[in-house]
C-alpha cells in the first residue's frame, strides 16, 4: 500500500519540480554607484583561451581581497595597475600563452544579473576591463566591489548564476530511494 502511494505521488512531484523556479531577487540595486565590476575578455573562443581567461580571473580576484569599500577597490586599481597587468600576463605565460593584456577602467554596459538576492539591473557600471590579446572571445564578468565574485573552499570563484538551486522537495525525494 505504501509503495503504491509513493508511486502515485511521483508523477505529481515531478510536475511540481518541473514548474519550480528559483526565487526572484529580493533586492534591486538602485544605481551602479559604489559598484566596481570586473570584465575579462578572452583572446578567442578556443578551449585554451577560455581556460586562460578563467585563470587570469582567478589570479586577479585575490588582489582585491583587502578592499573594504568601492573607493578602496578603485584606489587599488589606480595605484596597482601595473601589478594587476603583470599578474595577468604571468598567468598567461604559465598557461603557455604569449598574448598581452590590456587593462582599462571605464564605464561599461552590462545586462541584468542576479547575485544572491540582489538584482543588478542592466545599465552602465564602472568596470575594470581585462582584454587578453585581440579580445575576440567570450567574456566573463562579476562584481569586484561589493565582493560578489564568490570564491569556493578551494579558492575558485563561483558565479552565483551558475549555482544550481537546492530543492528541499528534491532532497526529500532522493532520500526515499
Amino acid at each position: 500500500m505504501r509503495k503504491r502511494f509513493f508511486l502515485g505521488l511521483i508523477p505529481f512531484l515531478f510536475c511540481i519540480l518541473a514548474l519550480w523556479k528559483t526565487a526572484p531577487a529580493q533586492t534591486t540595486l538602485a544605481s551602479g554607484e559604489g559598484v566596481l565590476r570586473l570584465h575579462v575578455i578572452a583572446a578567442s573562443d578556443s578551449e585554451e583561451d577560455q581556460r586562460a581567461k578563467l585563470r587570469v580571473r582567478d589570479a586577479i580576484l585575490p588582489l582585491f581581497s583587502k578592499a573594504e569599500s568601492y573607493e578602496d577597490a578603485r584606489a587599488f586599481l589606480l595605484t596597482h595597475g601595473r601589478e594587476i597587468q603583470t599578474t595577468a600576463e604571468a598567468t598567461l605565460r604559465a598557461c603557455g600563452c604569449d598574448d598581452g593584456v590590456q587593462l582599462s577602467l571605464g564605464t561599461e554596459t552590462f545586462p541584468d544579473r542576479v547575485y544572491g538576492e540582489t538584482l543588478f539591473p542592466a545599465g552602465e557600471y564602472d568596470a575594470l576591463c581585462v582584454r587578453i590579446g585581440p579580445a575576440a572571445g567570450h567574456n566573463w564578468w562579476c562584481v569586484l566591489f561589493p565582493p560578489l565574485c564568490i570564491v569556493s573552499d578551494t579558492g575558485e570563484p563561483i558565479d552565483l548564476n551558475d549555482v544550481e538551486p537546492e530543492s528541499v522537495l528534491w532532497n526529500w525525494l532522493k532520500s526515499l530511494f
